[in-house]
């Protein structure tokens, strides 16, 4: 569960009521609202709520019982797994702990601080520990683009080598879409992103990460597509040992 001793108790009822409004309605998609082609950032936009119903779907196909998120961030995809109670451990890591303190409030904030199924976890994407081997689904949220190229074959190797999960769910940008939010040639859509990549880039090298790691692979775009440019999202969904 979740260890936050700075939350008050007078707060208690509040967040578990809210819980129990979540839980009751589970997850549902939400709707995304307002102009598509403003707010691009990660995590405030339409574009950040339909990639997430999007992640969560394809997650929960083959009703999976544990669930990693890897890089969690904030817990904004925690916080929409929380609720489906089919779910028998659900697990957030990220590297840094100023995520992980943001992920706690929020998840406590609508009562989950005290699930024993939800964990998080300070850890490197690079050696995640062989104790998350074998769940049945992970998540990659726009993960990869936070990460030097010499460090994406080293997670690589430790998600789809030493942890492989039944299922992974990966985004990243389709760079062809940012001519759309107006950007320059060669800008990214965060400070902190060290590539974008085409939508021929990405296929290429998910279908490299399948083939060296008996995964099989589909790609596919989320939000509203262009017919030059495509989606502003680009996801691919791996299987293990699928055909």
């Amino acid at each position: 569960g979740l260890d936050d001793p700075t939350q008050p108790a007078s707060q208690m009822i509040d967040r578990r009521a809210r819980r129990r409004a979540a839980e009751a309605k589970a997850w549902t998609p939400a709707t995304a609202s307002g102009d598509p082609h403003r707010g691009h950032e990660e995590t405030s936009s339409a574009l950040h709520e339909e990639r997430l119903d999007a992640v969560v779907s394809r997650l929960l196909e083959g009703e999976p019982a544990t669930v990693l998120d890897l890089g969690c961030g904030s817990g904004s995809l925690l916080r929409r797994l929380a609720p489906v109670r089919r779910l028998e451990r659900i697990v957030g890591l990220d590297s840094s702990l100023g995520a992980l303190r943001a992920a706690r409030r929020l998840l406590a904030e609508e009562g989950w601080e005290d699930d024993e199924r939800v964990e998080l976890l300070h850890r490197s994407l690079e050696d995640p520990g062989k104790d998350l081997a074998g769940f049945d689904a992970a998540a990659l949220v726009e993960t990869i683009e936070h990460l030097e190229s010499g460090r994406l074959s080293v997670v690589e190797r430790a998600v789809f080598g030493t942890l492989r999960p039944k299922a992974v769910i990966l985004t990243t940008p389709n760079r062809e879409y940012n001519v759309l939010y107006g950007m320059a040639e060669g800008e990214l859509r965060h400070a902190d992103h060290h590539f974008e990549w085409d939508r021929e880039k990405f296929r290429g090298w998910a279908q490299g990460v399948a083939e060296r790691n008996g995964y099989s692979v589909e790609v596919e775009e989320v939000g509203l597509a262009d017919p030059v440019h495509g989606s502003p999202t680009q996801m691919a969904v791996f299987r293990l040992g699928a055909v």
